[in-house]
Formats: C-alpha cells, structure tokens, sequence
C-alpha cells in the first residue's frame, strides 16, 4: 500500500473557486439558510464576545469557569449563548469532570471569510468601514 497523501476533498473550498462568496454569486435557499443561523448566532453582542473569548485564548480553549465572570449574566444564560454558538458550528466543546471546554473550530469562520471576501481584482463598491 502506498503512503502517498491523498486530497480532502470538501476542505478550503472557498479558497478553491468550488463554492462561489456572497459577493460573486447568489445564494441558493439551503445554503442561505445554514448561513443565516451562522450569522445569527454571531448577530448577538454577548455570543460575538463570547466567541472573541475562545478564539483569542492561549492554547486554544477556555473553561466556561473562565467565561461565566466576565458577564453580568447567570450560568444558564452563557449556557445558552454558548449552545448557539456551538449549533452553529461555530465551537466545539468538551465535558472534563464537572467543567466543560470550549475550542474554535476555525473552519466555520474560514468559511465564513471566504464566502464574505470579494473576488480578486474586484473594485469595493461601497464605504470600507464599519461605523462604530
């Protein structure tokens, strides 16, 4: 048998030209759909701050212990918040003795990158900010 590296096939498929962005075609109903319950979830500021949180943590995940203070919020409601987020493909998590951790999975947002990146050589059409 060989040893050979075969393709994954499915993997960076924005960046392959397979799948086309937002920007570069119109979405069908099924994908618009799953892509609406991605955004969704990152509509809300406390699961955008929560999902900044694990992205953003040494090592790559967090405890919720570690969350749960840095809101005015009960357990459950981060609960919650994080249940969203992890429907939506958006983090994984991990049950350790009585805590539970959460980790990015980082091909949801690459995903999402490359379905928001406009097409190479493409002019903007509009402002390129984001008013705060």
């Amino acid at each position: 048998m060989s040893k050979q590296e075969l393709p994954v096939i499915g993997r960076d498929t924005a960046a392959e030209g397979c799948c086309p962005g937002l920007l570069s075609a119109p979405l069908d109903e099924d994908r618009a759909v799953v892509l609406a319950k991605v955004f969704k979830a990152l509509g809300d500021p406390v699961r955008l701050r929560l999902l900044s949180m694990i992205a953003s943590r040494a090592g790559g995940e967090i405890c919720v212990c570690d969350l749960t203070p840095a809101f005015g919020l009960s357990q459950p409601t981060i609960s919650h918040h994080l249940k969203l987020l992890r429907e939506a493909g958006l983090i994984a998590s991990e049950r350790r003795g009585t805590w539970v951790y959460y980790r990015l999975l980082p091909e949801m947002t690459d995903r999402l990158a490359g379905i928001l990146t406009r097409p190479a050589g493409e002019s903007p059409s509009g402002p390129a900010e984001l008013s705060a």
